[in-house]
């Protein structure tokens, strides 16, 4: 009998990939006859490998299209009891946590929904879904109460003005930065350093010309996203140095 052999897992944190050989790929797919008739099923197949970020973007337009469907004064107390604001976060934490990411405040959001179908859907089909919404959620989270923490902190040292606790803060942006960043351990060598650099550079920048909590919240959420994707990749690394180490060892031993 022979024995049966498979390849070893591969987590998606030590996938990664060099765009300099994904772009002649690309490039040749492009070329090939009958693009338009082959676009619209690529689609279809890139969406459908993500069905949580599909169905996010989808979810937004809904409350987007429900809030216009209403006064602006049920929107606002719609917004209101949706926001992860100092009052309502000592008052009802779990649920405006979770509700929060729902809602988007003000007009239609293409920029979130564009970024949700092309950025978080290529982020999801490397991570795979489950992995993806724990990081989303993660840095949706964490950020918040970092961010929470900072108001409370500087309200009772009166650092900014005493309404700021019951602000106005929907959105997504702090999962989405947070996905963002942990993209950079999709790339390798020089290129992980140069997107997770720009970021990291960009929110700064945010942060110190015209500082809000909300930047500060996105720069929380960017540095829990390297975080997590640092842990991840080490532990991974460091297990498949391990399994393969093992395998090459039982091999040897063999008759």
């Amino acid at each position: 009998m022979v024995a049966s052999t498979s390849s070893p897992f591969r987590a998606p944190w030590t996938r990664t990939i060099d765009p300099r050989a994904e772009l002649p790929t690309a490039w040749a797919w492009l070329r090939r006859p009958g693009l338009p008739r082959r676009i619209m099923p690529a689609i279809r197949g890139y969406l459908g490998a993500a069905p949580a970020s599909t169905a996010y973007a989808f979810t937004l337009f809904v409350t987007w299209w429900t809030l216009r469907g209403v006064g602006n004064s049920v929107e606002r107390r719609l917004i209101f009891s949706a926001s992860t604001n100092l009052y309502n976060m000592r008052h009802s934490p779990v649920q405006v946590l979770v509700a929060s990411a729902f809602w988007t405040d003000g007009g239609f959001p293409w920029v979130t929904i564009a970024g949700f179908l092309i950025v978080m859907a290529y982020a999801e089909r490397w991570l795979g879904t489950t992995r993806w919404i724990l990081l989303f959620a993660i840095g949706h989270i964490g950020a918040t109460l970092l961010t929470v923490t900072g108001i409370s902190h500087a309200i009772d040292r009166n650092l900014i003005p005493l309404h700021v606790a019951v602000a106005a803060d929907v959105g997504t942006s702090y999962g989405f930065s947070a996905v963002l960043a942990a993209l950079a351990f999709r790339f390798r060598g020089v290129l992980r350093l140069a997107w997770a650099g720009t970021i990291l550079l960009v929110l700064v920048v945010a942060l110190w010309v015209g500082p809000t909590f909300t930047d500060y919240g996105h720069l929380c959420a960017a540095t829990i996203g390297l975080l997590v994707g640092t842990i991840a990749t080490t532990f991974w690394r460091k297990l498949e140095r391990t399994t393969a180490r093992n395998t090459s060892a039982e091999t040897t031993q063999r008759p």
